[in-house]
């Protein structure tokens, strides 16, 4: 009797709880609920690669279905913004649209470098859809190295 008054999910008297065990079943239960759904976690667009050196950094970014008249590179100090827009895929009024993954309409990505960036010295390529930025780092912000010697 006192069993059938728990509720739901909790132990029999005399059994232990265990808390790995409750979080199997509400993984199970959120499983069953959500079974056929596909969560994919929003990813910043443009994706980019960035590599530095102490002589400055190399920035990759992927813009797709971009012209490169229609892309806005600002820098700032430490900071470079990637703007633009990318236009959505021209449909005709029969069609039907099963899947749209890729995003269209305008974007801007920041990224913040750990030094600063000789903006006059800046350049930017676009090459099969990818825009590949080459960012010098000034002369004056670039490490130094100091000879010790004996005194």
């Amino acid at each position: 009797m006192l069993n059938e008054m728990m509720p739901e999910g909790m132990p029999p008297a005399g059994r232990r709880f265990d808390p790995l065990r409750q979080m199997q079943r509400a993984q199970a239960d959120l499983n069953r609920l959500f079974g056929g759904l596909r969560f994919s976690p929003a990813t910043e667009f443009p994706s980019l690669n960035l590599w530095t050196s102490p002589d400055g950094a190399i920035v990759a970014a992927e813009v797709p279905g971009v012209a490169s008249e229609d892309l806005d590179i600002t820098i700032q100090r430490d900071t470079v913004t990637v703007r633009g827009n990318r236009p959505p895929e021209p449909v005709d009024d029969r069609t039907v649209v099963q899947r749209q993954e890729r995003p269209h309409g305008p974007f801007a990505r920041t990224i913040v470098l750990p030094f600063r960036v000789d903006a006059d010295k800046a350049s930017a390529r676009f090459e099969r859809g990818v825009v590949t930025l080459t960012l010098p780092r000034p002369e004056d912000d670039k490490p130094h190295q100091i000879k010790v010697t004996r005194s």
